[in-house]
């Protein structure tokens, strides 16, 4: 083996399929040290000149699956709502236990890192049931000890998803560049991020060295894609 490929990130995309996660195959196409691998329930169309390997198994082998590829650090796109779900407990099953079973797979498996989108306003103590889901999930994960996990808090994602018409979603895409406007202050971690945005700032934490476990709302998530959009290009 090479030194060139043995010194390559291998890094495992879960829930490629989905707006973040082909934009992370998009954004990841210029970084030659990336090996990127995909995990998915289905086929998909990769983008013009993507390099990366994807792996087809039904979710429940999905943690066996992550201990055989061993990846160095895994990025977890996974997410759904509760109407596409269909009731609370399949959103859960997704946005939740799907998650962990990833992460502990991927512990047991020797990852060090692992990069979770997650969502502004995630708190194991709101009432709201999906932002609660949310802060379980981050709660839990921070509990696996990895060397370094970052959790991404965007707001509103603005992106052409395929497939998946959410019609509250597409409206407010729509006026998120005059709303962001209004969010000053403490409210700016309210504000819209474009999906190929959060890509950077989650391929942009596979490459951070410091160990521990760091959150990132909107402007965390600025400084981060103004790193990689400083580096790419160089090496990466």
């Amino acid at each position: 083996m090479s030194e060139a490929v043995a010194t390559r990130k291998r890094v495992l995309l879960v829930g490629a399929t989905g707006l973040v996660g082909r934009n992370v195959i998009a954004r990841s196409i210029d970084m030659p040290k990336l090996a990127l691998q995909g995990l998915a329930r289905s086929e998909m169309q990769f983008p013009d000149g993507a390099r990366m390997e994807l792996v087809l198994a039904d979710s429940e082998d999905w943690g066996e699956v992550v201990r055989m590829i061993e990846p160095d650090t895994v990025i977890c796109a996974l997410g759904t709502t509760i109407k596409k779900a269909g009731s609370e407990e399949a959103f859960r099953a997704v946005d939740h236990d799907l998650v962990m079973d990833v992460a502990r797979a991927a512990k047991a498996g020797g990852a060090t890192g692992f990069v979770h989108v997650s969502s502004v306003g995630a708190d194991t103590g709101t009432r709201n049931f999906y932002l609660r889901t949310k802060g379980e999930v981050e709660r839990d994960l921070k509990a696996l000890k990895f060397r370094r996990l970052d959790i991404l808090r965007p707001g509103l994602l603005r992106g052409k998803r395929q497939g998946d018409t959410r019609f509250l979603e597409g409206l407010g895409q729509l006026l998120a560049p005059i709303m962001d406007l209004f969010l000053q202050g403490s409210w700016s971690k309210y504000r819209s991020i474009r999906a190929s945005d959060l890509a950077a700032a989650a391929l942009q934490c596979v490459w951070e060295k410091p160990a521990g476990q760091f959150v990132h709302e909107h402007e965390g998530l600025k400084r981060l894609i103004a790193k990689l959009e400083k580096f790419e290009g160089g090496g990466k």
